[in-house]
């Protein structure tokens, strides 16, 4: 199951209560068509971009991505997904470092925007751009403001274990992610569902939210709400280390968190085994399995064997299999994941590598410990 819009479209106010009435379908195009500048990197943004370009309320004359930049092994440069969707659809495409020179402030003056619409840009805006569109600058966050300003909500929304997300189109200010809000919309999150399931959902909400939000400004309808600061949290950046799995957390945290780091950073612990070098082994979101106290032995399930580095009661003990799934032992439960996959190497069931990696074909002992 993936996560289920909750709640009507419309404005939610720092008590979280909802306006009635509003409708998140694009709105009937303004009679002037809006002049549009956007500014955005990723493939979230593209999607936001992709909604502006087929509507007729907007003309969108220009798009501000990122600059090119290596990634992956090769370190080849790659453009990002903007500028590919924008030169596909013939927009001039700008991408300068920065802001900090009057040069650069003035090219995006002589465009005149109405508005300026700003999704997962990855810079920080000086005063004298914001200052720039005559209906102001507008800003898609993938959370329900204020909780989870910054730069990754969705990833630490689930990782939060948050039952509820959604988008926010907020008037930007110079300060990161304050500015008083415009159309807020929740979205339910599925036990189940991981950041890259609800990146694309609430890319899709975000689009469709901004159409309306645009149509407001337009018309002259628009009511701002300011945040309620006090409620604020932030979604601090993720890094690589960020998709060390803990287990020592109750099961339902650890599959909380591995769903918060997948796709990236993707979550990962590394195995001491007896007599041979510890082994990085990446996982996907696996399922909440029995009490450990609970955990079948018939099926599998390897019981502590005498001089391995871990018993079952320790919380990142491999216990064996159940139901096929490798079981790991959490603070309470077991966690069961399906496949997993060693640095390095291509995915295996679990079964494979109980057999090519614990040397536990029969699951009569080679228990091992995550750290």
């Amino acid at each position: 199951m993936t996560g289920q819009h909750a709640g009507q479209d419309g404005m939610q106010d720092g008590n979280g209560t909802t306006e009635a009435g509003q409708v998140a379908t694009p709105p009937d195009a303004p009679r002037a068509p809006l002049r549009v500048v956007f500014m955005g990197t990723p493939g979230f943004a593209a999607v936001i971009l992709r909604h502006l370009l087929e509507w007729d309320g907007c003309e969108v004359i220009a798009a501000y991505t990122q600059p090119d930049r290596p990634c992956g092994r090769g370190q080849q440069c790659r453009p990002p997904e903007v500028k590919l969707l924008a030169i596909e659809h013939g927009l001039p495409v700008y991408q300068p470092l920065n802001f900090k020179t009057e040069d650069a402030v003035a090219e995006l003056r002589s465009l005149r925007p109405d508005v300026l619409v700003v999704a997962a840009y990855g810079l920080i805006l000086p005063q004298s751009v914001l200052d720039i569109p005559r209906l102001g600058p507008v800003n898609v966050h993938a959370s329900l403001l204020p909780r989870l300003r910054g730069a990754v909500p969705i990833q630490r929304a689930v990782m939060a274990g948050d039952a509820v997300t959604g988008v926010t189109i907020m008037r930007m200010e110079a300060s990161l992610d304050t500015g008083p809000m415009l159309l807020q919309k929740a979205m339910g999150i599925d036990i189940n569902d991981t950041a890259g399931d609800l990146h694309d959902q609430l890319a899709d909400l975000g689009g469709r939210l901004l159409l309306t939000a645009l149509g407001k400004l337009a018309d002259g309808t628009a009511v701002a709400i300011p945040q309620d600061h006090d409620r604020a949290t932030y979604a601090a950046k993720l890094t690589k280390a960020d998709g060390l799995i803990d287990w020592n957390r109750p099961a339902a945290q650890v599959h909380a968190h591995i769903r918060g780091v997948t796709p990236w950073p993707g979550a990962y612990c590394t195995i001491q085994r007896e007599g041979q070098k510890e082994l990085r082994v990446a996982l996907g979101p696996g399922r909440i399995g029995p009490l450990r106290s609970e955990a079948p032995e018939s099926e599998g399930t390897a019981p502590g064997t005498p001089g391995t580095p871990g018993t079952p009661g320790t919380p990142g003990t491999i216990v064996g299999l159940v139901d096929e799934q490798l079981a790991i032992a959490c603070a309470d439960r077991l966690y069961l994941v399906d496949s997993i996959r060693p640095a390095d190497r291509k995915p295996m069931d679990a079964r494979a590598f109980l057999c090519g990696y614990l040397n536990a074909c029969e699951c009569d002992g080679g228990l091992a410990v995550c750290v």
